[in-house]
């Protein structure tokens, strides 16, 4: 088994992606797109059009802002499309996030490979992409539907020269990323692509070329978010990605059917190393894992944005909310219909989004991926999500654009706004942030996760409130030994910044550590692959015990094949011991010739051999003799029957089947 690190995890937004070598099959573990990299490009706003920008030949290649203003290029993951895809067998996809650089892939040449996701986060992904096109078409129509590449408006020199800020998201840290830049795929594309994707239930099997048996268990992250278990003939492994234990929407972290792998690639760590108990590492109580901190601290901070809310609309401000998680906007709207109501106060709340009203639709039909509170919820008769009375109630309103008929009429503020994009450059949030930028009693919330400095400055000075929160995108460092222990893996694969925590724990823990861009080679594994042997064969095994071994071996013909991910041996009436029949066809060891001149005299051979030498010169009852050599041994004799018994002799000393 090998193992490709090709991008780290960066939290929520970027997951990891990685590729495994397994029983000859290259999977592909996720295919994000980093949108924080798109805040090098100027924001579609009616000021674009005042500014002198007009042509690449007027070489104006930054405007006022230091950033690009031309139509946004996609930065992908480098490493994926180092590789070539015709290679690629298998993908599986663990998040909505993760999908949304596969159609980058699946509209490449040569790619043909499985792509293996649970319906929801599918789903859920396809609104995500349908979203992001159709946000990217006011570039379109701002800049004219001829693309610009980007990277061909700038020389060498020029690139060197960019802001800092900028120059490491365009080139990366040592300068490689330049590939990895794209247009953005459209629509088309997305079908294509979700049209590819064979979906699944958690814990519901899928069997690649009879080889490979996968399931997904939730990994409490997001609606239909999942970790991975693969089955082969040779290998049993896991896959950990961001992972949450417990959480508010969607079914908990489902770590019971991880247990016992031969290797678990473990790659969750972006927003724990930052843990005030990282060095705390060996906790004993078995509850320690299901206690529900970080669900607590994750209602704090929803119930602090809804406080500061409410704060703001008090003192005539607007709120504005891009955040790109779907489980938390949903809690969030559950939260401020309660602040509102308790606060005797009339605010509209506009959610915007070209999506939005399908996405929040479907929200109410996805039972089997929420966890147990929501179950209950529905099975009781009670609406699933707060929003769907809400809506009724024409507390929430949704639209589809900023210049929507209806949301002119009925606008009002203050208010509070949910619409996308977390970017900042896309969207209905940049007009928005045009619009209250300078207002001092309005708020904007975001989400770490992104260079706040860089996203914010097309709409500086600033005197909005700006309030910065941070979710759990994974378990709690502390907790991960605790965790690791329980699912006792043979081995376990860690990043190589990881090194530090979970080096003093390397005698109790069976780690290694990888590093980005680089490949581990895992060692083979000591456990012997099962064989499943047809009851006419099993019936015909004859074992012959080996000299000097504590082992018996036996020889069969038949026919071996690979059937969900199990070995055979089946055979037909032909099958026969061959070794009951014409003797074993194999034979290996070593012949010592002072042992072979004994054994000779045992049966009236007479014959010596001379020190130094590798032959043995027969002499009675005929002459003949017999040479030794490092692979065979050669018997040469004038009589058929003398070399015969020779043979037998030379048999006796070595192993065979």
């Amino acid at each position: 088994m090998k193992l490709t690190c090709l991008s780290q995890s960066r939290g929520y937004n970027l997951p990891p992606c990685h590729m495994v070598n397994l029983s000859g099959f290259h999977i592909l573990f996720d295919c994000p797109l980093d949108l924080s990299a798109i805040t090098i490009f100027s924001p579609v706003s009616t000021s674009l059009y005042e500014q002198t920008f007009t042509t690449p030949s007027s070489k104006k290649l930054l405007d006022s802002n230091n950033l690009i203003p031309i139509e946004p290029y996609y930065k992908t993951i480098e490493g994926v499309h180092l590789w070539n895809v015709s290679l690629i067998d298998v993908v599986l996809i663990s998040s909505p996030m993760g999908m949304l650089g596969l159609p980058f892939l699946t509209r490449s040449k040569g790619f043909s490979a499985k792509i293996y996701a649970t319906e929801a986060a599918t789903r859920v992904s396809e609104f995500m992409m349908k979203d992001l096109v159709a946000m990217h078409m006011e570039f379109k129509q701002l800049y004219g539907p001829q693309e610009t590449n980007f990277l061909q408006l700038f020389n060498w020199e020029e690139l060197e020269a960019l802001p800092s800020s900028l120059k490491e998201i365009v080139l990366g840290k040592d300068g490689t990323y330049l590939g990895s830049w794209m247009p953005l795929y459209s629509a088309a594309d997305v079908k294509d692509c979700m049209q590819k994707v064979e979906t699944l239930k958690y814990a519901e099997e899928a069997c690649y070329n009879g080889t490979l048996i996968m399931k997904a268990f939730s990994s409490g992250l997001e609606i239909g978010a999942c970790n991975w278990n693969i089955k082969s003939p040779k290998r049993n492994i896991s896959y950990i990605s961001n992972s949450i234990f417990s959480s508010g929407v969607a079914m908990d972290f489902d770590f019971h059917a991880l247990i016992g792998s031969d290797a678990l690639i473990y790659s969750d760590f972006a927003s724990t190393l930052g843990s005030d108990n990282a060095n705390t590492l060996e906790f004993n109580a078995d509850d320690f894992l299901l206690n529900s901190d970080e669900r607590s601290e994750e209602m704090e901070k929803m119930n602090f944005i809804c406080s500061c809310s409410m704060d703001s609309v008090k003192d005539g401000g607007s709120v504005l909310i891009p955040i790109g998680r779907l489980g938390i906007v949903l809690q969030l709207l559950e939260l401020f219909a309660l602040h509102i109501d308790s606060s005797d106060m009339k605010v509209p709340i506009f959610i915007i989004s070209s999506v939005a009203e399908e996405l929040l639709a479907y929200t109410n039909i996805l039972p089997e991926w929420l966890c147990k509170h929501r179950q209950d919820k529905m099975y009781s008769g009670k609406a699933v999500f707060g929003h769907e009375e809400l809506i009724k109630e024409k507390k929430i309103h949704i639209f589809p654009t900023l210049d929507s008929h209806e949301l002119l009429m009925m606008w009002q503020e203050p208010c509070i706004v949910v619409c996308p994009h977390w970017s900042l450059r896309l969207g209905p949030v940049v007009h928005l942030l045009h619009r209250w930028h300078g207002d001092p009693n309005s708020l904007l919330v975001l989400e770490e996760g992104i260079d706040t400095d860089l996203a914010l400055s097309p709409f500086k000075p600033i005197a909005m409130k700006v309030l910065e929160c941070s979710f759990y995108s994974g378990i709690k460092l502390e907790k991960v030994p605790q965790l690791l222990k329980m699912l006792h893996p043979k081995q376990i694969l860690l990043p190589d910044y990881t090194k530090q925590f979970f080096e003093p724990l390397s005698k109790s823990l069976p780690c290694l550590f990888y590093t980005e861009f680089e490949t581990l080679r895992l060692p083979n594994s000591k456990n012997l692959s099962e064989l499943n042997i047809a009851t006419n064969l099993a019936s015909q095994l004859t074992f012959s015990k080996l000299k000097n071994e504590e082992l018996s071996m036996s020889r069969l013909k038949g026919e071996l094949y690979l059937e969900h991910g199990k070995q055979y041996l089946v055979g037909g009436k032909e099958v026969k011991v061959l070794e009951t029949e014409i003797g074993p066809l194999v034979h290996w060891g070593k012949v010592d010739l002072e042992s072979l001149v004994v054994e000779l005299e045992k049966i009236g051979v007479k014959g010596s051999f001379e020190c130094g030498s590798n032959v043995v010169n027969v002499v009675e009852p005929k002459r003949g003799f017999v040479e030794v050599k490092e692979t065979s041994v050669v018997i040469s004799s004038g009589d058929e029957s003398l070399g015969l018994l020779i043979s037998d002799v030379v048999h006796s000393l070595l192993n065979g089947i």
